[in-house]
């Protein structure tokens, strides 16, 4: 079995299309055809069901895209550790992120890691926590800013970056915000809900909160982007529960402290695969957080305006 069989394979499994994956590879489609055939044939087993509009991952190809996946990680690591000896750092960081992460401002972060690497590529990825989370311990992401859950693999290893407690949201008109100063799940029964998707760390934090006290609400509303959650508050049709951090984004809303959750609180972390898995180009991102030269390094944020 080949590399470049392996390579060749994850493209396809990729784009779901030869001729979009021959291109981004810049291969001829024969050749690719070729190449997936002989794999194929060494496997004894089909990887893809082909159609003329896309083909689509047979259980066998499902099976050996994990362990494609990590092998060529692996293989990538390899390269960029014998780079790193040498004294150069080279290669990919392939970073994943939640929107508005507390405890880091990743785009200064990214800015000053390529001021001190410029020889390695930075591919970044925005997802939800989840599936951050998975694409750390496939090996498709080298490192990633999220929110860590106990579901999380046991494989994934974390840095710790800041927590921060839950903060209501409402508009100012809205009955809540001439309430006391500080809510309870309780005070919140019946509301209608502004709030992302299940794979949003706020949106884990805040269900976990409302299990443990024993307060069932709906999400009726929701997004998958910070701004859209804020606008929908902001119009009065519906509150939210978010991260302290939220409400500097729009000062013009109500916030309202949360209690009563068993004091839950937002925590996030870099998540990155086990210590000898993990890229050179990780590690000297994870160093240049903790010595502070990734904008304020890991402190938790202030009581203040946050631009992360």
């Amino acid at each position: 079995m080949e590399l470049r069989h392996l390579q060749h394979f994850v493209a396809v499994a990729e784009d779901q299309h030869f001729t979009r994956a021959a291109e981004r590879l810049m291969v001829s489609q024969s050749g690719l055809s070729a190449s997936i055939r002989a794999l194929e044939r060494e496997l004894r087993a089909p990887l893809f069901v082909r159609t003329t509009r896309r083909v689509a991952l047979t259980e066998a190809g499902r099976a050996l895209l994990v362990e494609a996946e990590r092998i060529l990680a692996q293989v990538r690591s390899a390269h960029e550790a014998v780079a790193a000896v040498q004294g150069v750092l080279r290669g990919t960081l392939a970073l994943g992120t939640e929107q508005c992460i507390a405890g880091v401002h990743v785009a200064r972060m990214l800015a000053a890691f390529r001021g001190r690497h410029p020889d390695v590529e930075i591919r970044l990825r925005q997802a939800g926590s989840g599936a951050l989370a998975e694409e750390v311990g496939a090996g498709r992401l080298d490192l990633a800013f999220a929110y860590r859950t106990q579901a999380d693999t046991d494989q994934l290893r974390s840095v710790p970056l800041t927590s921060e407690p839950m903060t209501v949201l409402c508009h100012p008109g809205h009955r809540l915000a001439a309430a006391g100063a500080v809510l309870t799940p309780q005070d919140l029964a019946g509301e209608v809900f502004v709030d992302f998707h299940p794979d949003w760390g706020p949106r884990r934090t805040t269900d976990a909160a409302f299990a443990a006290a024993g307060v069932r609400r709906t999400v009726a509303l929701e997004v998958n982007d910070v701004h859209s959650l804020l606008d929908l508050v902001d119009e009065n049709l519906g509150i939210a529960v978010v991260p302290r951090h939220f409400r500097h984004k729009r000062p013009s809303l109500t916030a309202r402290p949360l209690k009563g959750t068993g004091e839950a609180e937002y925590a996030t972390v870099a998540l990155l695969p086990p210590d000898r898995a993990t890229s050179p180009a990780a590690r000297a991102l994870v160093t240049l957080l903790e010595t502070g030269g990734g904008a304020g390094g890991l402190a938790p944020p202030q009581d203040g305006p946050q631009t992360s």
